[in-house]
């Protein structure tokens, strides 16, 4: 269907108040809240997803990994591609390719058949996440950039909140195929409306061969450490094959890195790691974000095998967390703003270690409202605090740290430094948790798993503290700082668009 552009304003003359700027901000916002329900939901699924087609727990780690594999190799692809055939262009191909594989993700008879669906929603996820920050920067005028970015943002959230109570009751009350399906009204709906009331916008500056070799070795690069991470424990793969899949990642991510060097348009600009700052943030970011990530693997299916709770119960479990972002994030980065991310980045990754430890005060067959309130609660709410005290501090550091100019390819290299972070996580601890095989239908076996866990986890968010503190400046965030830095601290990149890549933990539960 094509767009009537004869009755659609231009792209940058759309005040935030009127008809088209209400539908702009309408299809944006349920665009990534296809790719945000997907996040939340399919955690608190897998419980069932696993009971119905017996997927066995490193089955069930691709069903995530397979999605976090395309979506981290792709999406800085992603945001070239938008900029270079229109933004609008590619935010609706994104949504078909993320809606289509959610049939097949819905009608899988076997868990490969899922596992090879998750991972093409991934690639439409790529698509669609560069997107929708990418039209609202392009589409409004600059007095009304702001308003409608806060407005997307708290929109956002309201849909990442309700996500695990929404894929909960489906689960519930019909089948957790219905996650998936819930998709399809959605992406239909944003689809019609994107093409009759969002102005198309592209980079005209957009020039050069497109990076699609870096794009393959990245995707190769992943798929290998990933297979050789969760494949080789298990036994089941001859050991030939796991050693020379884990030789084929290494060889391809350094091949990924000799080709970025030397690529005239590259896909992740080596000149971008140049600024110390912007590596010490996206180091904080791998390294608590990998705990985060293992954190949101496992606490939901914590609370259905080992506690007892329903799909539904164990998705609100964590509302608190959602909750105390939309309430504390803003204020979280204004103090960063105020007194520097040093001390933010060092007491937030601190509480969240303090959350972790806090679950493991939890035990088995605590499924009362009572044992939630004293065990349950405590844990999320220091954890939430944590998180809320990070992420914003982490995000706006990595952005600070490159020229204004270059922010849009700051920002996805640090939204896909933390999709890394958390495929790594889910291959990875489950090996060193010691979980395995049919833990997740053992309430006993999955505890002491989860426990062992937490304890790693733990120690990775100290880990992210004592980072940040040893290597953070105070003064990064300063307006008078930028200025200032050395040329060794300005990273040389193409130019883009100011923040066209959403926050790394936009639809965390």
């Amino acid at each position: 269907m094509e767009a009537r552009e004869d009755t659609m304003p231009d792209a940058g003359s759309v005040g935030f108040r009127t008809t088209t700027g209400r539908w702009v901000l309408l299809a944006t916002v349920l665009g990534s809240a296809m790719g945000f329900l997907d996040a939340t939901v399919v955690n608190v699924a897998l419980p069932a997803i696993g009971r119905d087609i017996g997927a066995d727990v490193s089955e069930l780690q691709w069903v995530l990994d397979g999605y976090l594999l395309t979506l981290a190799a792709l999406i800085l692809l992603g945001g070239s591609l938008a900029d270079r055939y229109g933004r609008r262009r590619v935010f609706t191909l994104g949504v078909v390719c993320f809606m289509i594989p959610s049939v097949l993700c819905a009608v899988a008879p076997t868990a490969g058949v899922l596992i090879l669906a998750r991972a093409l929603q991934g690639v439409g996820a790529a698509l669609l996440t560069p997107g929708s920050l990418a039209i609202i920067q392009a589409t409004y005028r600059a007095a009304d950039r702001p308003s409608a970015i806060g407005a997307w943002s708290a929109l956002t959230g309201v849909a990442s909140a309700l996500g695990p109570i929404v894929g909960g009751y489906l689960i519930d009350a019909f089948s957790w195929r219905w996650i998936f399906l819930l998709n399809v009204p959605i992406g239909l709906f944003v689809v019609a409306v994107t093409a009759r009331r969002v102005p198309e916008s592209r980079d005209p500056a957009a020039t050069g061969r497109l990076d699609l070799r870096g794009a393959a070795l990245a995707t190769v690069g992943l798929a290998g450490i990933t297979y050789a991470l969760i494949e080789g424990p298990r036994g089941e793969s001859p050991g030939w094959l796991t050693g020379a899949a884990l030789v084929l990642g290494l060889g391809a991510l350094t091949g990924f890195a000799q080709t970025e060097r030397r690529a005239t348009s590259p896909m992740l600009p080596p000149g971008v790691f140049t600024a110390r700052q912007f590596l010490s943030a996206n180091a904080v970011t791998f390294v608590v974000y990998a705990a985060l990530g293992g954190v949101f693997f496992l606490l939901v299916v914590f609370l259905q095998t080992s506690l007892g709770y329903t799909p539904l119960y164990a998705g609100a479990a964590s509302l608190p967390v959602t909750l105390l972002m939309l309430a504390l994030s803003s204020r979280a980065g204004a103090l960063a703003q105020r007194i520097g991310p040093r001390i933010p980045l060092t007491v937030g990754p601190l509480l969240l270690a303090a959350g972790m430890l806090l679950m493991l005060r939890i035990q088995v067959g605590e499924g009362s409202l009572g044992a939630y309130a004293v065990s349950v609660l405590p844990a999320v709410v220091v954890f939430g605090l944590g998180l809320t005290t990070t992420v914003a501090p982490v995000t706006a550091t990595a952005l600070a740290a490159a020229p204004a100019e270059h922010s849009g390819v700051a920002s996805g290299v640090n939204n896909a430094v933390s999709r890394v972070a958390q495929l790594a996580a889910v291959a990875a601890l489950p090996v060193l948790a010691g979980i395995g095989g049919s833990d997740f239908q053992d309430p006993r076996a999955f505890a002491d798993g989860f426990r062992a866990a937490m304890l790693i986890t733990a120690g990775l968010a100290v880990a992210g503290a004592l980072l940040a503190f040893a290597t953070i400046r105070s003064d990064v965030l300063a307006p008078a700082a930028a200025p200032e830095q050395a040329a060794e601290e300005r990273p040389h990149v193409p130019a883009a668009e100011p923040c066209p890549y959403e926050c790394p933990m936009a639809g965390t539960p």
